[in-house]
């Protein structure tokens, strides 16, 4: 994989994977999201993408998926995460919910390579919050 960033102007960069897109980022937060905060989208998002696919695969049936991401981080610099929290909500039927809970353990524990490097600095939890459809 290869990114390639380039400054724009002040605090603003533009990073480039050829044929997926760019993303916007901003020091200042005016034009973009910060790098930590595309770090934080980044697990979401892997984690995210492993529970879908697990949980078409185990044939459960889900109308949303959203995953919220908060991190707290140091006071001093460098400014690293020392604890992860995930909210994944989901709407589904109450019934399928150890199956959720068991493709959310599988994507953190064993499918998720965001997690997997974020985890060996800091420890990653989570909840769920299954939604009834209607």
């Amino acid at each position: 994989m290869t990114i390639t960033t380039h400054w724009k102007k002040e605090l603003q960069f533009e990073a480039i994977q050829e044929g997926a897109g760019t993303v916007q980022m901003d020091g200042d937060l005016k034009a973009g999201m910060s790098p930590k905060a595309l770090l934080l989208a980044g697990l979401a998002g892997c984690s995210a993408i492993d529970v879908v696919d697990i949980l078409e695969k185990m044939r459960v049936p889900f109308t949303a998926l959203t995953v919220v991401s908060a991190a707290d981080q140091t006071t001093d610099h460098p400014r690293v995460f020392t604890d992860i929290d995930l909210i994944y909500r989901i709407t589904t039927e109450s019934i399928h919910q150890d199956k959720v809970k068991k493709a959310i353990d599988l994507s953190l524990d064993k499918y998720c390579g965001v997690a997997a490097m974020l985890r060996k600095n800091s420890p990653i939890r989570y909840q769920l919050d299954c939604v009834q459809p209607g």
